[in-house]
């Protein structure tokens, strides 16, 4: 458990971007035989890296078992059990490091599923999770994070039937869950309502209240009653992303015919503004369009963060960063706030004395960084309806 005196945490998700050679799983295919053993391996050199860089917060891969509830691989549904020494000495030494830890399963992870094997599916896979939880033996404030899941046309009976889902849901699932806001079909009133019916702890996204809020509620607020969703002695936790704002380019293919009529100049003109002119020949043209607000951003914006740091002045919590450069995205952030507004720094225990270590991160960053191309789960939700 969490004692206010204790600086707020800032954390990231998954992948190590500082440190290429640092992998969060085993990737192997099924046919090499991958096991949780192997990714527990590879994420203590993660927990070395962390507690190098005084990061204090990391969200774990929903991967990191592999195939271990594949309903068509049996031969894998045994690994949690299999690993109980390796979890046990892991939540140790995450414990040792003062790391906090959590899983976000993916989004096709569905409590609110139509279809009840989808629904059934799904609570395997939560109760997975929460048993590596269990078995690394850490407290409360080492969560899984879920969202309502689809609308299917019927936006009440999807957010009623979330409710039915938690109730199939064992009790070591409902200790470690919590529902969030999300950006494009259950705002943070809808989370507001299933919490007063069951009782789920919530997590609040910044970016997500923006993006979704037809009831026109105050973050303030919202915001002070997502925490008090939380037990005493447990740490809320939100997360934060700015929004993208670069265009985006998007590739597409030409089509033969498409190329014969440029060959031939008979091209239909487009209004599609490119990044380069096409020749006759090419196969591939790139667009540019606008941003798509609910995508996140690559770094944090530190005029965004302070901004909402002081209009939560006086509450408590961590902050999950889900920019789309992981960890560089915070090892910026951390001098930026030092650098622009040190009141808010001092709020995540960010000092003058921190001055000197984080040149040296910002000189790497200038030497090159890069992010993460694929969604995340908190990305514009893509759960299949």
């Amino acid at each position: 458990m969490t004692d206010d005196s204790r600086p707020l945490r800032l954390g990231f998700p998954v992948k190590v971007m500082g440190r290429p050679d640092l992998k969060s799983q085993d990737t192997r295919r099924w046919q090499k035989n991958p096991h949780l053993k192997c990714s527990l391996a590879l994420l203590d050199a993660v927990l070395d890296y962390l507690k190098a860089e005084k990061l204090d917060m990391y969200r774990l891969s929903s991967d990191i078992a592999p195939y271990a509830t594949h309903p068509d691989m049996p031969q894998f549904h045994n690994m949690v059990a299999e690993s109980d020494a390796e979890l046990r000495a892991f939540g140790a030494k995450a414990k040792e490091y003062d790391i906090r830890l959590s899983f976000h399963p993916s989004q096709y992870v569905l409590l609110n599923a139509p279809n009840p094997e989808l629904t059934r599916k799904s609570i395997w896979d939560l109760s997975s999770q929460a048993e590596m939880l269990d078995r690394m033996e850490l407290d409360d404030e080492a969560v899984m994070i879920t969202h309502v899941g689809g609308v299917y046309d019927d936006h009440a009976a999807s957010r009623a039937r979330w409710i039915e889902g938690w109730e199939q849901c064992p009790e070591h699932v409902r200790r470690r869950l919590v529902l969030e806001n999300d950006d494009i079909r259950f705002s943070a009133a809808d989370a507001l309502w299933i919490h007063e019916r069951t009782g789920v702890r919530l997590v609040f996204d910044y970016q997500h209240f923006w993006c979704l809020n037809q009831e026109r509620l105050d973050m303030r607020d919202t915001l002070e009653r997502f925490l008090a969703t939380w037990p005493a002695g447990v740490r809320p936790k939100i997360h934060f992303s700015s929004p993208r704002t670069e265009l985006r380019e998007v590739k597409q293919k030409i089509t033969p015919k498409q190329r014969a009529a440029a060959k031939a100049g008979k091209a239909r003109k487009s209004d599609e503004i490119l990044k380069a002119p096409v020749k006759a020949a090419a196969r591939i043209k790139t667009v540019l369009r606008p941003p798509i607000w609910t995508g996140h951003a690559d770094f944090t914006n530190p005029f965004e963060f302070a901004t909402f740091m002081r209009m939560a002045e006086g509450l408590f919590f961590d902050v999950m960063l889900e920019g789309k450069s992981k960890d560089l995205s915070l090892l910026r952030l951390r001098p930026d706030l030092l650098r622009f507004a040190p009141d808010v720094a001092a709020r995540f225990g960010i000092t003058a004395a921190d001055a000197a270590a984080f040149a040296a991160d910002e000189a790497m960053l200038d030497d090159g960084a890069d992010a993460e191309d694929e969604p995340d789960v908190d990305e514009g939700l893509l759960a299949a309806e």
